[in-house]
């Protein structure tokens, strides 16, 4: 019964973290059409950032730093590189191709600074852990799970609430509509790519704490686990990343836990365990768990 406690406080732990990264991917696919295969590289950058500023800065200073810094560049990257000219939807799948390419350089000049070290990113916590009952918990899971619980609803107050949220759904939901209406297209978009850029920076603090050993060249990695999350709960939705990356954070907690047990799936089956669950519940829900009905004219 503990060693289930353990597992679904580390999932829980894991999937809030994962959810600020699908945030990242809905909002900007809700903003732009694209999707967004740079999103690892920006969260490496972002994680880059606070390891060599908080030596300097303190780890307040440098998480600020670096998520302003990784926001800027998530919003130079869209308003030089991807978008050009005028608004057309069409071009969508070359930009989601273009961030393909952004993602190849970014990663490759970060990991020729990286190298073979880990980077420790100075944060808090360290290797304290705290007792609740019979479960030991690292204490960066647990800030990891209050701080992305605060960050999470900080952003879906934003989504209800402020004039760039209604922008944005209104734009999602008819795009030529939304402009003819006087929305502002083009900063709805920079200030969602800049937004999943600061989400990017936030999460690589808690992927790199403990338990893991710190930052390395491949942690940008980790945000492709999040990406089976936003597709399971719809790529428009924000609530079904939320849901989605809770529930890929428990299947990996669980998987990892269990291998043992799970020993005739192969080792580090954990690893694949999201994906899995993807296909899964694609197979039902081709749409995604939370994704709008839409009308069809026949």
């Amino acid at each position: 019964m503990t060693g289930l406690l353990d597992n679904i406080l580390g999932g829980l732990a894991l999937g809030s973290v994962y959810a600020l990264v699908a945030l990242g991917f809905v909002v900007i696919f809700k903003a732009s059409g694209v999707l967004n295969f740079a999103h690892g590289s920006l969260l490496l950058l972002g994680g880059y950032l606070v390891a060599v500023l908080h030596e300097h800065l303190g780890f307040a200073g440098a998480l600020a730093a670096a998520v302003l810094a990784t926001a800027a560049v998530a919003g130079a990257l869209d308003r030089f590189l991807l978008r050009r000219g005028e608004q057309d939807p069409r071009a969508a799948h070359v930009q989601t191709i273009v961030t393909i390419g952004i993602d190849i350089l970014l990663v490759t000049d970060l990991a020729r600074r990286i190298g073979g070290d880990l980077l420790t990113l100075g944060d808090p916590w360290g290797d304290e852990v705290t007792d609740l009952g019979p479960v030991t918990v690292a204490d960066s899971r647990l800030a990891a799970i209050a701080v992305s619980a605060l960050v999470i609803a900080g952003v879906f107050a934003l989504f209800r609430f402020s004039p760039w949220g209604l922008a944005l759904r209104a734009a999602a939901e008819d795009t030529e509509a939304a402009a003819l209406m006087g929305v502002r297209l083009v900063r709805v978009r920079t200030l969602a790519w800049c937004l999943a850029g600061a989400l990017a920076a936030l999460a690589a603090v808690f992927l790199a704490a403990f338990p893991a050993p710190g930052l390395e060249r491949t942690t940008g990695q980790i945000a492709l686990k999040a990406f089976p999350a936003a597709i399971l709960g719809g790529l428009a939705s924000p609530p079904g990343a939320l849901a989605g990356s809770l529930l890929i954070g428990l299947t990996e907690a669980l998987v990892a836990g269990y291998q043992s047990e799970l020993h005739i799936l192969g080792e580090g089956f954990a690893d694949v365990a999201p994906y899995a669950v993807m296909v899964l519940v694609l197979l039902v829900r081709p749409a995604g768990l939370f994704a709008a009905r839409g009308a069809a004219r026949v």
